[in-house]
């Protein structure tokens, strides 16, 4: 999973960021608009967190011009907890969930992953693939009885696959979903290691993460 935060409070977006990073997701950090559509530009997410007051304007307008294009990325929209009238506004542009602050850490996580599961085949608590089962909260997965040894980006390397089993993801895609702006140094290829890794704690099994040239990688059952 990848979200952008748009928020101008720095010490509470590398919170989360570092958070939202020992959970195996990538966060990007933007502290005003302008930012964020400079970072839009660029890459896509699977969910943006967007504070409504921010220093070059309300985030209500971005809101408005991602919802006003057709851009259907689920949004999270920070508010003051007593700001009824901006919840309502948010939610009436467009906004998919709401959170008020201060706020729990832990909810924000539990409450990106809901929004993220919505289109998912599997709307639970674990997804499950023939003997394989994942649990996105703990990022842990079993086979059978027999939990798996998993680095925090191959069990977001599973956790991503698993959400779209069956179809084919770019290496891009993938990559994008594991590594962020920081990582500049890490190149597209890597996942391939990953990719590797996976399929050997998988061997023996009837799940299978399969490649098509030029097109990506597929999880699913032989």
């Amino acid at each position: 999973m990848r979200v952008l935060m748009i928020e101008d409070t720095v010490d509470l977006a590398e919170a989360v960021v570092a958070r939202l990073a020992r959970a195996g997701a990538v966060c990007d950090h933007a502290a005003c608009i302008e930012e964020a559509r400079d970072f839009r530009a660029v890459q896509k997410y699977d969910a943006l967190v967007l504070d409504i007051n921010l220093p070059d304007g309300s985030g209500l307008t971005l809101l408005r011009d991602m919802r006003a294009g057709g851009d259907r990325t689920p949004v999270l929209m920070l508010t003051a907890l007593t700001s009824v009238d901006d919840r309502v506004q948010a939610l009436d542009l467009g906004a998919d969930d709401y959170l008020g602050k201060p706020f729990d850490q832990r909810e924000l996580e539990a409450r990106l992953r809901a929004l993220v599961r919505r289109d998912a085949d599997q709307k639970g608590e674990r997804i499950v693939l023939g003997p394989l089962s994942f649990a996105p909260a703990e990022q842990v997965a079993h086979l059978g009885e027999a939990k798996l040894d998993l680095t925090r980006r191959e069990a977001a390397l599973l956790d991503i696959l698993l959400r779209h089993a069956g179809q084919f993801l770019t290496k891009q895609r993938l990559y994008d979903s594991l590594f962020g702006f920081e990582d500049a140094d890490v190149g597209v290829n890597a996942i391939e290691l990953y990719i590797a890794r996976l399929r050997k704690k998988l061997s023996g099994s009837p799940v299978a993460i399969t490649t098509q040239r030029g097109v990506g990688y597929r999880i699913g059952l032989e």
